[in-house]
This record gives C-alpha cells, sequence and structure tokens, in this order.
C-alpha cells in the first residue's frame, strides 16, 4: 500500500499576485488653455513637412468640403425671403458648420485654418520653404476641390431647384458680394477667419466628436450669418455664380435682369474679392486667432526667434 506524504505545514504558501488594476478611464474634461496652445503648435509643425502631393490631395478635399457646406447654406436660404433676415440667415449659418466639421474629422487641408501654420514657423519647427509652399498649394487645391463641386452643382441642375430658387439666392449672393469695397473685404476677412480659426482652435480642446462639434458650430454661423468673408467659400461660390450667370439654360436665365450680375467677372472676383479676403484671413486667422492666442497661451517657455 503506497505509503503518503506528510506535508509541511510550517513552508508558506506561494504569494497570489493581485489582480492587474484596471486601467484608468480617460479623461473626457476638454484640454485647458495651456494644453490647446501645445496641441496647436503639434498640429500646425505636421502640416508643411508632408509630402507635396500628399498636401495637394488633402487640399481638394479641403475645398470640396467647404463647398458643401456652402451647398447645404444655398438650399436653406432658398424660399426663406419671408423669414426675418437674421434669423434665416442663422439657420444658414449652423448648415454652413457642416463643412469645417467634415474638414477638421478628416483631416483635410483648409487655407484658412492652415495660416496658423505661422505658430510652426516662429518656433522654428518649419523652414521658410516648407511654410510658403505649404500655403500656396493649399490655397491652390483647395480652389481646385471647390470648383469641382461648383461642376456637380451645375452639371446637377442645382439651379432649378426651388423653381429657380436655389440658383437666383446664388446670383444675388455672389453680386452682393462684389459689391464691398476692396477695404470692406479685407476687414471682413480679417473678421471671417478670426471666427473660423477660433472654432479649429476651440476644436483642439475637444475630445470626441460631439465636443469638436459644438466647438465648431458656434462661430461658423457667427461669420456666416454676419456676412463674413471666407476666401475658401468664395472660391466656390463666386464661381458658381458665374457659371449660372454664363451658362444657366433658358429655363433659369428666363426672367432674370443680367445687368444686376454684370460684375459676375474673373477679373472683379479675383482683384476685388479673393484677394483681399485672402490677405484679411491671414491676419485674422494666422496672426490674431493663432499667434496671438498660442503667444497668450503657450507653456512658460521662450519662444524660439523667427
Amino acid at each position: 500500500m503506497a505509503m503518503s506524504h506528510p506535508t509541511d505545514s510550517s513552508t508558506p504558501a506561494a504569494p497570489v499576485s493581485p489582480a492587474p488594476a484596471a486601467p484608468p478611464a480617460a479623461s473626457t474634461a476638454i484640454l485647458p488653455p495651456e494644453a490647446i496652445a501645445t496641441a496647436a503648435e503639434a498640429a500646425m509643425a505636421k502640416r508643411p513637412v508632408r509630402e507635396p502631393w500628399r498636401i495637394a490631395m488633402l487640399a481638394v478635399l479641403g475645398g470640396a468640403w467647404i463647398a458643401l457646406g456652402f451647398v447645404f447654406y444655398i438650399t436653406t436660404q432658398t424660399g426663406a425671403s419671408t423669414m426675418p433676415w437674421g434669423i434665416s440667415r442663422t439657420i444658414g449659418g449652423v448648415a454652413f458648420s457642416v463643412g469645417l466639421l467634415l474638414v477638421i474629422v478628416t483631416g483635410a487641408e483648409l487655407f484658412t485654418s492652415s495660416t496658423m501654420t505661422i505658430i510652426a514657423k516662429v518656433v522654428g519647427r518649419i523652414t521658410w520653404p516648407q511654410f510658403a509652399l505649404h500655403w500656396v498649394i493649399v490655397w491652390v487645391f483647395n480652389f481646385v476641390g471647390a470648383l469641382l463641386v461648383a461642376a456637380l452643382c451645375y452639371f446637377g441642375g442645382l439651379q432649378t431647384n426651388g423653381k429657380n430658387g436655389w440658383g437666383k439666392v446664388v446670383l444675388d449672393g455672389a453680386a452682393a458680394k462684389l459689391h464691398h469695397s476692396w477695404g470692406e473685404a479685407f476687414v471682413l476677412g480679417i473678421f471671417a477667419n478670426l471666427a473660423v480659426c477660433l472654432a479649429v482652435w476651440m476644436a483642439f480642446a475637444g475630445k470626441t466628436l460631439v465636443d469638436k462639434a459644438f466647438a465648431v458650430v458656434g462661430p461658423v454661423a457667427l461669420f456666416v450669418a454676419t456676412g463674413l468673408e471666407h476666401s475658401i467659400a468664395n472660391m466656390f461660390f463666386l464661381p458658381l455664380a458665374m457659371i449660372f450667370k454664363d451658362h444657366g439654360g433658358a429655363k433659369f436665365l428666363k426672367g432674370l435682369d443680367m445687368s444686376a450680375y454684370s460684375d459676375l467677372t474673373w477679373t472683379h472676383v479675383f482683384v476685388n474679392n479673393l484677394l483681399p479676403v485672402t490677405l484679411g484671413n491671414i491676419i485674422g486667422g494666422g496672426l490674431i486667432a493663432g499667434l496671438y492666442q498660442w503667444y497668450a497661451n503657450r507653456p512658460k517657455v521662450e519662444a524660439a526667434a523667427v
């Protein structure tokens, strides 16, 4: 019969490892101002160092997404003439904010927000050639993306929607933009991109899609409802108006007083709108909402010389 061996009761039991602690839940609190400044600097330093072809591709998307936001805006204004002006424009501004939200969530390149890459240049994280080339590529290919959506609108016959009201909103709105003086367009460009870049700045603070959406809607609705000037939005809106004026078709053009749209020419669009508005956008977004905001909130380290 097998004999059992007595156990040594004096031998201590092997220690039991404690169960691993659960990882701490990710904070859903928005970033404080100093952290936003750091996040903005890091984001703006990454953009200009990407391959030029990638920047161009993302810029086409950026122009297209802003154009889609404008398509939504135009739709909300079609047939809204009986509403109080401020109410209808505010509704349109909320609709337009979809465009900037698409840009932020998809990582597209948008010239107006890319003016804030001046932050990365000030701290020495990019070179002057990278800085300048990035701006040029994004501006040009935003225009390409905006024109592509304008072409879709034209070939889709959107000008006849709402008993020709859709196209009439485009023509009247474009004519109003070209009636600004050069100085007015410049100042309205400053004001518009101050609002847009503040929207982007606040979106850096958010950690969820809901956070970012709420950050974007208010400032964008403010600039659109007030009638401020955004260069990339105008790259879609003004050429679309010229297309409708010259090629809208007899069904659309019948009964319109075309003399009211005589300023809709490429010369007027570039010289009297896109040029002053772009310059204003650079100041409002790059210098005020971007560089000034970053300098005021940056962590307490000395910025590198330009």
